[in-house]
């Protein structure tokens, strides 16, 4: 074991020692290339270079020009970035803004560089060129890869999260902005450096003065060939530093985020009695259908405030489709009086995984709970799991019970549990069933199983659908 842990710790090292290896290597032919053609017009050496550089840094002029271009730079980066998101915010939730925005954004990414160059220099003039420039380039970029990760949003998770009514807010920063970072931090790995190239030339064509660009462009006239390549290697340091602090600081954005969207109450705000009076169900003559086919109904039921009812019929008989009814997720026909305010075991996992245990009842519980009462409601359910666990790390049983846990703690009239105990053995299911016995608190409680005997367990009343075509 002990050569083991020390052969993982010598990993890293010797991918250190390999990429110096291979820079050692250029540098080294580049000296020799630079030795045998003996013309410091036509290319210096790695020696020559560091010497002319060396000359460079020492200067304020050097500094000034660096800071300059560096700010012009990234501020038309950031404007790029955050005008993305807005547009890629605007285009998802409009379809209509997405249709007028697709040409625009599709023009702009196919058109050359230079071309955008020589158009701003006719309107803007040199100085806000390489702001312009930049911006124009990364934000197709930015935009398309915002789009695509909103697209691809679980819209199970999001369906919860509405059912729950988590703000938008905690929406954003738990599980909407954590889910469009591995598409933004791919993105952005390639359009820093974009952003860097596309504002020197910018600089290099229009020649504001106190610029990188105008710097290279002097070196062309005086052929300064050293001090070209110096003025390249400031760039791309320059580059490889943005980019690798964007990307520190996006990856940052992300635990921060999920940080703040999962907090628990420091001091649990009171819940409104509203928000939790319980609330029954009505349903007359209600049918559940996709377009023409019904596949559930037509069911007419009262189900009373407080009550406790189970639907335990075989599959396919449209429990689910019911619950989902219920919860008002569905179109339904007919008439339908329910709670103003459900939450809900689903049949599937609907859990946030990068989150923990504590984070994922967190975010339903909002301000009304504090973190020790999550845990002791966790320890109830998970008594030997960590409340810090990532789900992900999870058991399908153990996260059964945090989704249990998160209906519980969510402020709520009613209850609605989907095949909750599915995934846990016979001593796991009745210490769970005391638990919402428990944690219940008078609330209507609407049950879909198949488990013998669960019915029993929350003390809840037989109740058999009507026999429907189709889907269950």
């Amino acid at each position: 074991m002990a050569v083991l842990r020390n052969s993982n710790r010598n990993v890293p090292t010797a991918l250190v020692l390999k990429r110096i290896g291979a820079v050692a290597f250029w540098l080294v032919l580049w000296q020799l290339a630079a030795l045998m053609i003996d013309n410091e017009l036509l290319l210096v050496g790695p020696v020559g270079t560091a010497v002319t550089l060396a000359r460079l840094v020492v200067t304020a002029r050097f500094w000034s020009i660096v800071a300059g271009s560096f700010c012009r730079i990234v501020i038309g980066f950031l404007l790029a970035f955050c005008l993305g998101l807005v547009c890629a915010v605007a285009a998802r939730r409009l379809s209509a803004m997405r249709t007028l925005l697709q040409p625009f954004m599709a023009f702009i990414k196919s058109t050359p560089v230079v071309c955008v160059i020589v158009l701003l220099l006719i309107w803007f003039g040199s100085r806000i060129v390489p702001t312009v420039a930049v911006c124009l380039v990364v934000l197709p970029a930015i935009y398309f890869s915002s789009l695509g990760a909103l697209d691809h949003l679980d819209p199970k998770v999001r369906q919860m999260l509405q059912l729950h009514q988590v703000p938008f807010g905690r929406q954003l920063a738990a599980f909407i902005w954590p889910s469009m970072l591995p598409y933004l931090t791919s993105t952005c790995q390639l359009v820093v450096g974009m952003s860097w190239k596309s504002g020197v030339a910018a600089e290099l064509i229009g020649i504001p003065l106190g610029s990188i660009g105008e710097r290279i462009y002097q070196t062309k006239l005086l052929l300064d060939t050293g001090a070209l390549f110096s003025w390249t290697i400031v760039i791309i340091c320059l580059a490889f530093v943005c980019e690798k602090l964007f990307l520190w600081l996006l990856r940052r954005s992300g635990t921060w985020a999920q940080r703040r969207g999962a907090a628990c109450a420091a001091h649990p705000r009171t819940i409104p009695a509203a928000l939790t009076t319980p609330e029954g169900f009505s349903a007359e003559n209600l049918t559940v259908g996709y377009g023409e086919v019904t596949v559930l109904g037509p069911v007419s039921a009262r189900l009373e405030a407080g009550s406790r009812s189970s639907f335990s019929d075989p599959s396919g008989s449209g429990k689910t489709t019911l619950l989902h009814a219920l919860a008002g997720l569905m179109p339904v026909g007919g008439a339908l009086t329910r709670p103003s305010r459900i939450s809900m075991v689903f049949q599937e996992s609907r859990l946030i995984d990068e989150l923990s245990a504590r984070g994922n009842v967190a975010v339903a519980a909002g301000h009304w709970m504090t973190a020790n009462q999550v845990d002791a409601l966790l320890a109830e359910l998970l008594p030997q799991v960590d409340p810090a666990t990532r789900v992900s790390e999870l058991s399908g049983g153990q996260r059964r019970r945090v989704e249990l846990a998160r209906a519980l703690a969510c402020p709520s009239q009613a209850v609605l549990l989907d095949e909750p105990f599915a995934s846990l053995d016979r001593a796991s299911r009745e210490a769970a069933a005391a638990c919402v016995r428990r944690h219940l608190s008078g609330r209507t409680l609407v049950l879909a199983t198949h488990g013998e005997g669960d019915a029993d367990l929350l003390d809840a009343r037989r109740v058999t659908l009507p026999k429907a075509e189709g889907l269950g």
